[in-house]
């Protein structure tokens, strides 16, 4: 468990990969797609009815993932529910909107519109939960990291463990409390994101670099890891 902290981790969901395709190849659109496309870069009573269309859609998927997700938030009432759903749905909207020319084709309008309310109710479900919440900065869950199953598995896990704390004093500062909120205490990206005014890219860049410079320090401490970074 100890490597997985040093892993780059592969972000599911994200706006950048699943709303935004990036293949050079244009495919043809479906005759459903196509008119979703012309009616909302059409002009006046046309696209305002295509406008009300897709945010309806949108709010269904709001409403889906929220509700698929809610046992997770048990302090949340209904209201806030229905909160986050509206915001998750105008806020998809606007980036369907201002996003449009980068609908390739690749599958159904409807479905990649769709994935755009998904990511925003799963981020704004997840900084709900952390509202008022102080997030851990330099508090690590060793205890947590260091469970394993056998005697001979602890003791090696404590040298591991041992050598990491060491090694995190190679990091910066900011390194560090980027790889303790992420990595050591699960803070979801787009919480911290937030919270210290900072892009997901940019935390994932530090992230990198901090897994990077741990490995490299282990290493130096005769510690062979599975796994690369990419």
């Amino acid at each position: 468990m100890t490597a997985a902290v040093l892993e780059l981790p592969r972000p599911v969901a994200t706006l950048a990969r699943v709303a935004t395709p990036l293949e050079l190849r244009t495919e043809p659109f479906d005759r459903e797609s196509r008119a979703w496309v012309d009616d909302l870069r059409a002009v006046g009573a046309r696209r305002e009815v295509a406008v009300e269309r897709l945010h309806t859609l949108l709010l269904k998927a709001s409403r889906f993932e929220i509700s698929r997700r809610r046992r997770a938030f048990p302090h949340l009432r209904g209201d806030d529910f229905d909160d986050l759903a509206q915001q998750s749905a105008d806020d998809a909207l606007m980036s369907v909107l201002a996003r449009l020319d980068d609908f390739r084709g690749l599958s159904r309008f409807s479905t990649w519109a769709y994935k755009f309310a998904l990511y925003e109710a799963g981020a704004k479900l997840r900084k709900r939960a952390w509202q008022g919440r102080e997030i851990p900065l330099d508090t690590p869950a060793w205890e947590t990291i260091a469970a394993t199953d056998t005697p001979a598995e602890d003791a090696e896990q404590g040298e591991l463990l041992a050598a990491l704390r060491d090694a995190l004093e190679a990091l910066t500062p900011h390194q560090r409390h980027v790889f303790d909120a992420l990595a050591l205490n699960e803070v979801p990206i787009d919480v911290l994101a937030e919270r210290l005014g900072k892009t997901r890219g940019a935390l994932y860049k530090t992230l990198h670099d901090a897994r990077a410079r741990l490995r490299a320090e282990l290493h130096e401490r005769g510690f062979a890891l599975d796994g690369r970074e990419s």
